[in-house]
């Protein structure tokens, strides 16, 4: 399988995904990356965002990543996510309502500290539905 890289998600709550694929995208604090076999080795951090893995046969499986790390060597692929999630497994209703309250909040008169905290969960709720919107375009 010299044309794959082992791909490792985990997060505090275990393994998501762990497998072999011909390439991933994550969204690493600078912009997204694309990986493919042979990656020159990088260590970044992660934003809140989908992180989609393109099996040997083609398939691509979208994640949800609310932060944390990617480590990439040559032959593997590890993201140590502060949450993780597989697209199918995304609350859409939830997601919806943390939007509208962070958007309720970052409205009304807060302080730097609550109004980071609005704008980080806005930008969860945001990203988990970009992913579940991302799912649906590939089930149609």
């Amino acid at each position: 399988m010299a044309d794959t890289i082992q791909v490792d998600i985990v997060s505090a709550e275990g393994q998501i995904f762990s497998g072999p694929a011909r390439e991933v995208f994550a969204p690493a604090s600078e912009g997204e990356v694309g990986i493919l076999p042979r990656h020159a080795p990088l260590l970044t951090m992660l934003k809140p965002g989908a992180v989609r893995v393109v099996t040997p046969e083609g398939e691509e499986q979208p994640f949800y990543v609310g932060g944390g790390s990617l480590e990439i060597q040559p032959m593997r692929v590890t993201i140590l996510a502060d949450t993780a999630l597989r697209a199918r497994d995304i609350d859409e209703a939830a997601a919806q309502r943390a939007m509208q309250r962070a958007e309720e909040t970052l409205s009304g008169k807060i302080d730097k500290i609550e109004q980071a905290q609005a704008m980080a969960e806005l930008a969860r709720a945001a990203a988990q539905l970009k992913v579940l919107e991302r799912l649906r375009k590939l089930h149609r």
